[in-house]
């Protein structure tokens, strides 16, 4: 990115780390964890991937309402084009108050709201849990109607045992 300041990096060197290197932001600065038998070789090329991995995963998390309608709009087109204006949202965006859905969608002024707990899933993910909510704009409820427009899309099945699966995980204590 052209003009983008490389972050101050302070790299930590452990003698019981053997081949993991992670990396996580603290305040402004990037702190990379690295086994002490690295090469400043192998320092320099790690630290330049975990910057890179750093970025994209913060990327994910900045995902806009703007891309989310963009998503919704060329979802339709895939698997929905028979209901291109019935499946038009008014809105579409991130909320940070859904806890215990993944998306919710109100028919009655077109809007769909997404939670943030998804932002950093896999895309396969967030189309699902996208198509599910604009099925609803065609179909309100579960019918099995309902069911038929999610099933067209391919990841249907694994979107949702990829959700369950994080479900059951966050209620382990």
């Amino acid at each position: 990115m052209a003009g983008t300041r490389k972050p101050v990096v302070e790299v930590r060197r452990s003698q019981r780390r053997r081949r993991t290197v992670s990396a996580y932001r603290d305040g402004e600065r990037v702190v990379v964890l690295i086994p002490d038998q690295f090469s400043r070789a192998e320092e320099s090329e790690w630290v330049d991937r975990m910057l890179a991995r750093l970025a994209a995963r913060e990327g994910r998390l900045a995902r806009s309402d703007a891309e989310l309608l963009a998503r919704a709009t060329r979802l339709i087109g895939l698997y929905l084009p028979e209901h291109m204006s019935a499946a038009a949202p008014a809105s579409v965006r991130w909320v940070t108050n859904q806890n215990g859905r993944w998306g919710s969608c109100t028919p009655a002024d077109r809007t769909i709201r997404i939670s943030h707990r998804i932002q950093d899933m896999p895309d396969w993910v967030i189309d699902y849990v996208l198509l599910h909510e604009l099925a609803h704009l065609i179909v309100p409820s579960h019918n099995a109607e309902f069911w038929s427009l999610v099933a067209r899309y391919p990841r249907s099945e694994r979107a949702r045992g990829y959700l369950e699966g994080v479900a059951a995980t966050a209620a382990v204590p």
